[in-house]
């Protein structure tokens, strides 16, 4: 697989990114490409390693340690340096429904995991699976399969975020008729509204949408299941249901002042910008000046981040662009080391530093990383009118729990501080799903408000009724909700047909 040298002979080299400072001019996405050749010349990097932990995707310190497609990365990258695209596009697509998505949002688990990381850098997978995808879409090679028979069974999928989707697609090629049902005005879930456009353009989603829609699937937006229409209903209408609902229940920071107006959750803010975006046909002078977001105009406004992880940043870098004057970040741990610690051997996920694309441009900007570790809020600080003015905060340091062993984050006396803002943006995480939704179906949940299955298995507690994504296993990766589906549409299939060839 690859050039059996070209580790060794090759440096890995990334697409390139616009600067900084050019790229918080506008919404777009900001990554190029490498020209042909270069790209061929970085999967050759691939090595014949004998053992692609790349592929393995199996959990090792409690951390995912590989693709969870079980993606064939060797071979992929094999038939891109041998110059062999559309077969690379053939064979990815025996293991993955959306490559598009992932290679623009995913941590890239399998290059983690890559034997040249041990020494060295990674082979660039996540950037030649872009490479892949977009050479198909660009000649005509991204099809979604249409049946040539339909086996009369019929689907009912609630949620159209990657799990949805790929159960959606999957059940789809198998025969079945499939009707995806999605809250929102747009299909794609927290793809198209969790996910802020210059890291996933909501047209990449689109593109994708059309297909499955001449493929044959149905898609019923702003019906909101469990309001618009009952479990019961769905139940007699379908033979089966999924519900794929996703992680959506946001965690909250409950200290005084919470009521403060100018706290808000990130996911809304996310999800409003957005669909501003979409709304004004991608026109980003009049995202830039608007002022008719529920929060106002950010320009000249100081914006707090509570969270320093995706979501956290993808705030941090939205508010840039709106004409945020200082964004912080405030992460409750310890900032993490710069190189893997012996503790943290590989193939696991390196527990390490990582400054994502809002970080840099806040650094650019500014001077200075965002980020505040260590630190929590204990109050939102209102003025007599009821907004927010700023908040105060504590540092934290870690003390192990003598009877359980678990380190915690205690508050350090004579550590707090004031610090002015005007706008809050929880991105805490989330609780699991929300439960109005399960209650309309009768399914049970689990201790962290999960849907409940049996282990390894995908059928709730409710006969006919399956789950998967991160309604099903908590808020995860957008790789993990995709594989997810493919594993929940295989289930279905197999309890409608008897067996599943999917």
């Amino acid at each position: 697989m690859g050039k059996a040298t070209g580790f060794m002979e090759f440096k890995r080299e990334d697409n390139p990114s616009f600067a900084p400072l050019e790229r918080i001019k506008n919404f777009d996405e900001f990554h190029g490409e490498l020209s042909e050749a270069k790209r061929r010349t970085q999967a050759s990097r691939c090595m014949e390693c004998g053992v692609p932990f790349c592929q393995a995707g199996t959990m090792i310190a409690g951390m995912a340690s590989g693709c969870p497609l079980h993606n064939l990365v060797p071979e992929t990258n094999d038939l891109v340096y041998k110059g062999n695209y559309e077969q690379a596009y053939v064979r990815l697509s025996k293991s993955h429904n959306f490559p598009e998505f992932t290679s623009r949002v995913c941590p890239a688990l399998c290059e983690a995991a890559c034997t040249c990381g041990l020494e060295g850098s990674p082979v660039s997978t996540k950037d030649n699976e872009r490479f892949i995808i977009e050479y198909a879409y660009a000649h005509g090679l991204v099809k979604e399969p249409v049946p040539a028979v339909r086996t009369g069974k019929t689907v009912a999928v609630v949620g159209s975020g990657p799990s949805g989707l790929a159960a959606a697609s999957q059940l789809n090629k198998r025969g079945h008729k499939v009707t995806v049902y999605e809250r929102s005005d747009r299909p794609g879930g927290l793809l198209r509204y969790g996910i802020p456009n210059m890291k996933l353009d909501k047209r990449v989603i689109d593109r994708r949408i059309e297909l499955m829609e001449e493929a044959g699937i149905e898609f019923k937006c702003n019906v909101n299941v469990g309001v618009d229409v009952t479990g019961d209903e769905l139940i007699k209408q379908y033979d089966r249901v999924i519900l794929t609902c996703g992680a959506s229940n946001p965690r909250d920071i409950k200290v005084e002042g919470r009521d403060a107006k100018g706290v808000y959750f990130a996911v809304d803010f996310l999800k409003e910008v957005s669909k501003k975006l979409m709304d004004n046909d991608y026109d980003v002078e009049y995202l830039k000046s608007a002022t008719d977001f529920s929060f106002g105009s950010l320009h000249g406004k100081k914006v707090i981040v509570i969270g320093g992880g995706d979501t956290g940043n993808d705030c941090t870098g939205t508010s840039i662009r709106l004409g945020a004057s200082s964004v912080i970040q405030l992460e409750m741990m310890p900032k993490p080391p710069v190189e893997r610690l012996a503790s943290n051997p590989w193939p696991e996920w390196p527990k390490v530093l990582k400054t994502d694309y809002g970080q840099e441009e806040a650094i650019a900007l500014w001077g200075s990383d965002p980020r505040m570790y260590q630190t929590t809020v204990t109050e939102f600080v209102k003025n007599k009118d009821g907004k927010l003015k700023g908040v105060k905060t504590v540092e934290l340091k870690p003390e192990k729990d003598p009877a359980t062993g678990r380190m915690n984050m205690k508050p350090v006396p004579g550590t707090e501080k004031e610090l002015k803002a005007d706008l809050v943006l929880i991105a805490a995480g989330f609780l699991g799903s929300q439960d109005y939704v399960s209650k309309s179906f009768g399914v049970d949940l689990d201790g962290r408000t999960n849907v409940a299955t049996k282990a390894g298995l995908y059928e709730t507690s409710k006969k006919g009724i399956f789950t998967a994504g991160d309604m099903h296993r908590g808020q995860s990766l957008v790789v993990w909700a995709i594989a997810e589906g493919r594993a929940v549409a295989k289930a279905v299939d197999e309890s409608m047909m008897g067996y599943t060839n999917l």
